[in-house]
C-alpha cells in the first residue's frame, strides 16, 4: 500500500477533485446566480483549460502522493467534450481506485450508457426540489425535474451508482425535504442533504439561511424513524443514515454546523489548473504554468507535495461572521 503525504495537521491526500470546465447549462442561485453570469459573461478559453494529458499527467503524480479517488465535476461537466475520453485515460492511472462524477444531471440520460462503458461506476446528481416551479426558480428555468429524472433513472439502468445531493435553504426550498426523502426512500437510492454553505461569493450566503442538521434529521425522523450507520471511510464528508425497514439511506453534509475538517483529506484543481488545498480557499498554486513549462513530473511532484505538507486549512473549523466574509473561490471553479 503506498504512502500518502500528510499536512501539518497530518490530513492524509487521499482523494482529488477535478473541475473539468467553469462553464454550466444552469444558474443556480446559490452558485451561479444569473445577475452575475449573464450572457456577456466571459468564460476560460480552451486553451485555458487543462487538455486530457495534462489531467491525466496530474492524475498520475497525484496518485503517487497517495491519492486514490478521484472526481470529475465542474461547472458541468457534461459540457466538456469527449469526457469519455478523458475517463478511460484516468481508470488506466495506477494506484487509483475509483473514479466519481457530479453533474446536474440535465444531460444524463444521453450519456449515461456511454460513460459506465468508458469506466465510470458512481455519479452524484444535483437536485434541490421535486417542485417544478420551485426548481425552475433555482436553476435560473434552464430545466424541468422530468428531465433530471430521466437521467438518474438512465444511470441506474446503466449499472451506475446513483446518489442525489440536495443544497436545503430556509425559505427557499426546505419544504421539499420530506417530498423528497419520500420519493428517494421509494425509489431505494442514497440522498444526501447539504447545508447551505458560504462557497464561493456570488451567492449571498447567511447563517439564518441555513437548515441545521438537526433540524432535517428530525423532520425526516418523525415520518421515517432511522439509525445512524458507521462511514464507509474515514474522511467520509455525509454522516450516514438508514431507514429502519432498510429501504435506502440518508446522509447529511454538515460543515456549517458540524466541521469536518479533521479528517479532510481532499485537493481541488480548479478548471483553469489551479491547485487549491480547502473548499473555501482564497488562493491557489498555479498549476497549469508549470505544466506547460517543460519541468519534470519528479518537479512538479515536489512542489506538490511541499504544498500539500505545509497545508493548515481549517475553515469549517475558524468560520466566523468574518472569515465568512472573505474572498473566496468560485463553486463554479472547483465543483464544490
Amino acid at each position: 500500500m503506498k504512502n500518502s503525504e500528510l499536512d501539518s495537521w497530518d490530513r492524509p491526500l487521499r482523494d482529488l477533485r477535478i473541475s473539468v470546465t467553469d462553464r454550466c447549462n444552469f444558474r443556480c442561485r446559490y452558485c451561479m446566480p444569473e445577475e452575475l453570469f449573464g450572457p456577456d459573461y466571459s468564460f476560460l478559453s480552451s486553451e485555458k483549460i487543462l487538455s486530457f494529458e495534462e489531467i491525466e499527467r496530474l492524475a498520475v503524480i497525484f496518485s503517487s502522493l497517495g491519492v486514490k479517488k478521484l472526481r470529475l465535476t465542474g461547472g458541468e461537466p457534461l459540457l466538456r467534450k469527449e469526457l469519455p475520453v478523458l475517463i478511460r485515460m484516468l481508470k488506466k492511472v495506477d494506484g487509483i481506485d475509483d473514479i466519481g462524477l457530479t453533474t446536474n444531471g440535465s444531460l444524463l440520460k444521453g450519456f449515461a450508457a456511454e460513460l459506465y462503458e468508458a469506466g465510470l461506476r458512481r455519479v452524484t446528481v444535483s437536485l434541490d426540489s421535486l417542485n417544478e416551479e420551485r426548481f425552475a426558480e433555482m436553476n435560473g428555468r434552464r430545466s424541468k425535474v422530468k428531465n433530471i429524472l430521466q437521467g438518474i433513472e438512465a444511470a441506474a439502468f446503466a449499472g451506475l451508482q446513483v446518489k442525489i445531493n440536495m443544497v436545503v435553504q430556509k425559505g427557499v426550498n426546505d419544504e421539499d425535504v420530506l417530498p423528497m426523502a419520500d420519493y428517494f426512500k421509494a425509489q431505494g437510492q442514497t440522498l444526501r442533504f447539504i447545508e447551505y454553505m458560504d462557497v464561493g461569493n456570488s451567492n449571498g450566503w447567511k447563517l439564518d439561511h441555513v437548515v441545521s442538521k438537526s433540524e432535517i434529521l428530525s423532520l425526516i425522523g418523525e415520518r421515517h424513524p432511522l439509525n445512524k450507520i458507521p462511514p464507509n471511510y474515514t474522511g467520509e464528508v455525509a454522516e450516514r443514515y438508514e431507514y429502519q425497514d432498510q429501504s435506502a439511506e440518508i446522509g447529511i453534509i454538515s460543515s456549517v454546523t458540524d466541521s469536518f475538517c479533521s479528517t479532510c483529506s481532499r485537493a481541488r484543481i480548479s478548471a483553469e489548473g489551479k491547485l487549491y488545498t480547502c473548499l473555501f480557499a482564497s488562493k491557489g498554486t498555479e498549476l497549469r504554468q508549470l505544466l506547460r513549462s517543460g519541468k519534470s513530473d519528479m518537479e512538479l511532484k515536489a512542489i506538490i507535495r511541499e504544498i500539500w505538507n505545509q497545508r493548515s486549512d481549517r475553515y469549517s473549523d475558524e468560520r466566523t461572521s468574518e472569515t465568512g466574509q472573505r474572498n473566496k473561490v468560485e463553486m463554479s471553479h472547483i465543483g464544490g
